[in-house]
């Protein structure tokens, strides 16, 4: 199992779980409430009973009471265990109670006369019992819930304890059933997961490796008009993205840093070969027009997809610190921070690297132009955080050909891309 796959893995099972614990209490509560309820609708169910003996609710004296009696007696002892019958007004007319239902009254919530319009019932803990108590308003048809109320009826059933686990017992075999269908459900996305992750993974390599070879046709394309830039572009975005990292850099900024430092040069393309190539140093009129590259960069890389992100290196990259630089003479935190970043790797490389027009320079002497030019061309923090790595790149890059820089930033490349 690769790491990919033991990380889906994990989250498919934590999600799993999650959803069981959390499904399991809900379902156990449902299934509980749904047993509370069909006992209340056999109570109603029980109560309509009364109706036969709807007369006494009416009669008053003794012979009222005698019939409301014989209606709880009839009542009581069979889903209840204290049986209240009360007239419209709300006054009691007849009471029975088991010897269940004697062992809770003293405990049960006293309440006024009644004067509720639906059935309703309250889920009481008395000790260790588990009572129900329901209230029922009399009509002479209970399915007509508009109808004259006649009467009250209020019944109090202890719940026996084979009942509350067999309650109990219907409750957990759903929530295990829940839990159980949660895990099982994470199983059988496992693979389907995986196998569209890998395909996902396959076509965003596939977009990646033509993103790479569009940047790397770009970067051949400029090293044809000037051979001193092949291996120049590999080093520099491998460079820039080292101190990047040092600076925390991550995803699309560390992404369009690397895209832009490799094409910062794209611009010269469109300059004539007379002044691109002339061996000697370039006259003011000359100068103006190799410096148009960046204008000519710009127009190149923008509206290019994934390649926009390179605009702020390939726009800015001759800017300096202090405003001296071109072509916007921008200064400061006005230079985009991967620009800034770039600057110090691409004059860094510069003076180490072999130019047919000079040798390479020693570190030291490298070193002491970046101290002295920092403040004015460079960034202070980004060569806070260059000083820590420079022995080491010089080190690495030393006698560096073409392939082995393109071998470095291709290594940088593969981990910032395809995060």
């Amino acid at each position: 199992m690769n790491p990919f796959q033991k990380r889906t893995a994990i989250r498919i099972a934590a999600v799993s779980i999650v959803l069981a614990s959390v499904a399991s209490p809900i379902a156990w509560f449902v299934e509980r409430e749904g047993a509370e309820e069909s006992i209340v609708k056999l109570a109603i169910e029980e109560s309509d009973q009364l109706m036969h003996f709807h007369d006494a609710i009416g009669l008053s004296g003794e012979e009222g009471i005698e019939r409301a009696m014989q209606a709880a007696k009839t009542i009581s002892g069979g889903l209840f265990d204290i049986a209240e019958i009360y007239d419209k007004s709300g006054t009691k007319l007849a009471e029975a109670i088991t010897a269940e239902g004697e062992t809770v009254e003293s405990a049960l919530p006293s309440h006024g006369r009644p004067n509720y319009s639906s059935a309703s019932y309250e889920n009481i803990r008395v000790a260790d019992r588990w009572v129900l108590r329901v209230f029922v308003p009399l009509r002479t048809d209970s399915a007509d819930t508009t109808g004259p109320i006649l009467g009250y009826f209020e019944g109090v059933r202890v719940v026996p304890e084979w009942q509350r686990q067999q309650i109990l017992d219907s409750s957990l075999a759903v929530a295990l059933m829940v839990s159980l269908a949660s895990l099982l459900c994470g199983a059988a996305l496992y693979p389907v997961v995986v196998h569209l992750s890998s395909d996902n993974e396959r076509k965003a390599r596939e977009v990646l490796d033509s993103h790479i070879s569009m940047m790397e046709a770009l970067g051949r394309a400029i090293a044809k008009r000037d051979s001193d830039t092949g291996a120049h572009n590999y080093r520099v975005a491998w460079i820039a993205a080292r101190i990047a990292e040092r600076l925390g850099m991550t995803g699309s900024a560390m992404q369009a840093l690397i895209a832009g430092s490799f094409l910062h040069d794209v611009g010269k393309i469109g300059i004539p070969d007379a002044i691109l190539l002339k061996p000697g140093r370039l006259d003011d009129g000359e100068m103006t027009i190799m410096r148009t590259h960046v204008a000519l960069g710009e127009e190149i890389v923008t509206g290019m997809g994934w390649l926009d992100g390179a605009h702020a290196v390939v726009a800015a990259h001759h800017e300096k610190w202090d405003g001296s630089g071109y072509p916007r003479r921008i200064k400061g935190e006005e230079i985009p921070l991967a620009a800034r970043i770039f600057a110090v790797a691409d004059v860094f490389d510069a003076l180490c690297s072999k130019r047919p027009y000079k040798a390479p320079m020693k570190f030291d002497e490298v070193m002491a132009i970046l101290e002295r030019d920092t403040g004015s061309h460079f960034d202070h923090t980004v060569m806070a955080e260059f000083r820590v790595i420079a022995a080491a790149i010089f080190d690495q890059l030393a006698d560096c050909d073409e392939a082995e820089a393109r071998r470095l930033l291709e290594e940088r490349v593969r981990r910032h891309f395809e995060m």
